[in-house]
């Protein structure tokens, strides 16, 4: 399974719950098919998750229920199975060195291989998920401590992989080598917070004070903050596509402001793909940024004239062709009063399946646009993605095997151009990203059989 999700974990809060479910709440946007947390006190992890929103699992009462100072969440999405209560996380488990709790950003691309070690030697799994051969590897560790059972069980794995795990004291935070996922560490007035992104620190005031380097791990305890490398670092291979797409705009994500990161993209997409309009709008939410950069690059005005509705389901992650169509017909509207009779330049972040551009092109068609142009701010979307993004197959992607032209007209628009690969690559600042989405270029060696 090849998901996005995010992780937090807190660490000296005397409402660990609550302010886990907080935090959850704020990186809703990364898994909005299952959340929970897992809470320590008195030597004991309770785990509470389930299908579904973070209001919906993680009430109030049910958070009123849980003491304790030290806390981690998880939000969770998979679009190709494994939709079910047993692969909602965190997962919790008791060994001979402790009891522990996981939660999971990534994918774990040997996950296959070191099931089946495990299950010849013994193991009898619960779940689907490959975060779950974390476990059983501390399990079959002969590690006398737990936090060196973990180390051990880490430098087995391979892919991606930003983990929150907590003991009944402490919070141990860790990166693959190459730190394709996020992990950030924030300070609060009584201890620290990490998360996959900033915006999860906004409830509890937390100052942002770095990363979770790639093959570090991190312990959050009564000491304060130890941390070391357990596996020497690779060369950095962050998703850009964090900074195109996932991430909230008000976060920081691999030490940069991802607003002003998609601001730059639309900077240099004016630069580069100018086209003659009366307006400029944006798909909200992720290229509304793009689209104010375009707009002052250009000297066109912006114009929010694409609402989001209620629905927040995001359609990119949505797992049938069926559901995705009516996503976005359920979730975006336009405005006639500031689209009647324009040329108008549409900003979006990506274009995927092409669900969502052909729904947006007749969208603002409909709402009286005179002329319609697309101008995407990243590269031409090409291969599938094995380090924690839902991009299965690249048979799913438009633009494999189609030519710009060939979009620009099943997309219905007037014309159609993208992001240069070497000016994003510009925008983040070039060497430490993974761009392989764009370039089949992977980092890792990957079996695409």
């Amino acid at each position: 399974m090849r998901e996005e999700c995010g992780v937090f974990g807190i660490y000296g809060h005397p409402n660990a719950a609550e302010q886990t479910r907080l935090g959850n709440h704020s990186q809703q946007h990364r898994g909005e098919e299952s959340t929970g947390i897992a809470v320590a006190h008195n030597g004991t992890i309770t785990t509470v998750k389930g299908m579904g929103s973070v209001t919906k699992v993680l009430t109030q009462p049910v958070i009123n229920q849980l003491p304790g100072f030290i806390g981690i969440g998880h939000n969770r999405y998979s679009t190709q199975g494994g939709s079910t209560n047993d692969n909602a996380q965190p997962f919790t488990a008791t060994v001979k060195q402790g009891q522990f709790s996981v939660a999971h950003n990534g994918t774990i691309t040997n996950a296959k291989e070191m099931r089946a070690e495990c299950e010849d030697k013994g193991a009898v799994f619960q779940t689907t998920s490959d975060t779950e051969v974390i476990l059983h590897l501390v399990a079959q560790s002969q590690q006398p401590e737990l936090l060196n059972a973990i180390t051990e069980a880490l430098g087995r794995l391979e892919g991606a992989f930003s983990l929150v795990f907590l003991t009944v004291d402490s919070i141990i935070a860790a990166r693959d080598p190459y730190g394709f996922r996020p992990l950030v560490i924030g300070r609060t007035e009584t201890g620290f917070v990490v998360a996959s992104e900033t915006c999860a620190f906004q409830y509890n005031r937390a100052v942002y004070i770095g990363e979770v380097e790639p093959g570090e791990i991190v312990i959050f305890n009564s000491s304060g903050i130890r941390r070391f490398q357990y596996t020497p670092q690779q060369t950095r291979s962050q998703c850009v596509f964090e900074h195109i797409y996932f991430a909230r705009p008000n976060s920081k994500v691999f030490g940069r402001s991802v607003s002003q990161t998609r601001k730059a993209f639309g900077r240099l997409l004016a630069e580069v793909k100018p086209v003659e309009a009366d307006i400029v709008i944006g798909v909200p939410n992720s290229g509304l940024y793009a689209a104010l950069g375009y707009a002052e690059q250009s000297g066109i005005p912006f114009e929010l004239a694409i609402t989001r509705g209620p629905l927040t389901a995001r359609s990119f992650i949505q797992p049938s062709h069926e559901l995705r169509i009516d996503t976005i017909e359920l979730k975006l509207s336009a405005d006639p009063a500031l689209l009647e009779g324009q040329r108008v330049i549409v900003i979006d972040d990506s274009i995927v399946r092409g669900n969502t551009s052909g729904k947006i092109i007749k969208l603002v068609r409909s709402a009286g646009a005179m002329e319609v142009h697309l101008r995407i701010s990243s590269p031409m979307l090409t291969h599938p993605c094995f380090y924690g993004v839902d991009i299965p197959s690249p048979d799913e992607l438009i633009a494999n095997g189609h030519s710009v032209e060939q979009i620009c007209e099943l997309i219905g628009a007037d014309s159609l151009a993208y992001l240069p690969l070497e000016l994003m690559m510009q925008a983040v600042g070039n060497s430490d990203y993974c761009n392989a989405c764009f370039t089949g270029k992977y980092p890792t060696l990957i079996n695409i059989t």
